[in-house]
């Protein structure tokens, strides 16, 4: 009965269209992202140190992550080469140790909204680090090219608004009956921490973000087995983290779970923002580029003020609203501008062999007139 729903399940998954599938996969990644914000500012908050916490969530993510790829990819799976090793250890220095390295210690210096709120640069940085590698063809002397570079602005624009302006009151949620108040209130206090170290933190995990997005790109297509690659990456940052963890982080208390709650933010960050996050955005990254990607982040800043709201009892502000518009219109304009580019390619693909086709049609009459006629006109032969 389990098998028959699931494939039940598994052919309902396949029959949708696959930019429905794409939309749906980095919608529930923001969300899940978004909750991430929130357990690792309450797991910083218990104490937990900031080298041990990605250690044990990598190993999560690696037990989750590796039974996958090896059985499912056998086939696909190209061989181990030591090329692969190197790019799949830099994909790791970039993509997990400074990432999550860089993002914990900005967390611990700021806020979850702002942290969510800074990584609306990611767009702009990786279309950036896209156009320069000529991974991402950006043709400003077309809609399609414009459209790109009008709704990154605008994403990061409205995220910009959501956090930086707030205006009046549009929601206030209401009070609680016993006046207790609402779930995780501290989570966003950074009292007594370098606000502006912090911001340079989260700088850095923006920009190893971005180069991780960029980078995956040409590694996917030397070596198309994705939950592999994602594997291979969670091993060689559990072992960067590991290496460097045993040699700044002498206190052994630090290694020790002391509480239910403290587990339940190990196993969210390993098996959501790590294991199913990793391998649905490097599935989106193959299939709609590293750009479709990253331009959903300034969603998720719109989900942490949703969940703000309803954990932290934070008030919906004009801002907010605002800030939802511009990210909306955003959104449009880049999937627009990639679906009119990917109109455009399928244009010049067929475009191409007519072209060629009839370059051979002209050759081809030219040799069978050249070796019909005569070579010396008529007049000269009779003389």
């Amino acid at each position: 009965m389990a098998d028959t729903g699931s494939t039940s399940s598994r052919r309902m998954w396949c029959s949708v269209p696959e930019r429905v599938q794409l939309h749906l996969a980095m919608l529930a990644l923001q969300f899940g992202y978004a909750g991430f914000h929130v357990v690792s500012r309450a797991a910083l908050n218990m104490g937990i140190s900031k080298l041990v916490f990605p250690v044990y969530r990598n190993i999560i993510a690696l037990l989750l992550l590796a039974p996958f790829a090896y059985f499912l990819e056998k086939k696909e799976r190209p061989a181990l080469t030591l090329s692969f090793v190197v790019q799949f250890f830099l994909l790791a220095l970039v993509g997990i140790t400074a990432n999550q390295g860089f993002y914990l210690l900005g967390l611990d210096n700021t806020s979850p909204t702002f942290a969510s709120a800074i990584q609306n640069s990611v767009p702009a940085i990786t279309f950036l680090m896209a156009a320069v590698l000529r991974i991402e063809q950006v043709r400003l002397n077309r809609k399609d090219g414009l459209a790109k570079v009008l709704g990154t602005i605008l994403c990061v624009a409205g995220a910009s608004v959501i956090t930086l302006y707030k205006g009046p009151t549009i929601y206030s949620p209401s009070t609680r009956p016993d006046n207790t108040p609402p779930l995780f209130l501290s989570l966003g206090d950074a009292k007594g921490k370098n606000w502006t170290l912090g911001c340079v933190y989260l700088i850095g995990h923006c920009l190893s973000w971005s180069a991780w997005l960029v980078l995956q790109a040409p590694v996917l297509k030397k070596y198309p087995a994705r939950l592999s690659v994602t594997s291979y990456t969670c091993f060689f940052g559990l072992i960067q983290f590991l290496i460097i963890a045993l040699v700044i982080e002498r206190n052994s208390q630090a290694w020790l779970i002391h509480s239910g709650a403290e587990l339940f933010s190990v196993f969210y960050a390993g098996v959501v923002a790590s294991g199913i996050a990793f391998a649905v955005q490097i599935w989106c990254i193959d299939r709609g580029g590293p750009v479709f990607v990253a331009v959903y982040q300034p969603v998720q800043t719109l989900v942490v003020a949703i969940m703000a709201s309803v954990a932290l009892g934070e008030e919906f502000y004009l801002g907010g609203i605002i800030g939802a518009v511009l990210i909306i219109s955003g959104l449009y304009f880049v999937l627009w501008g990639k679906s009119e580019e990917k109109k455009f390619a399928a244009k010049e693909k067929v475009a191409i062999p007519s072209t060629a086709e009839h370059g051979n049609v002209r050759t081809s009459s030219h040799i069978k007139s050249s070796l019909t006629q005569p070579l010396l006109p008529p007049s000269t032969e009779s003389v």
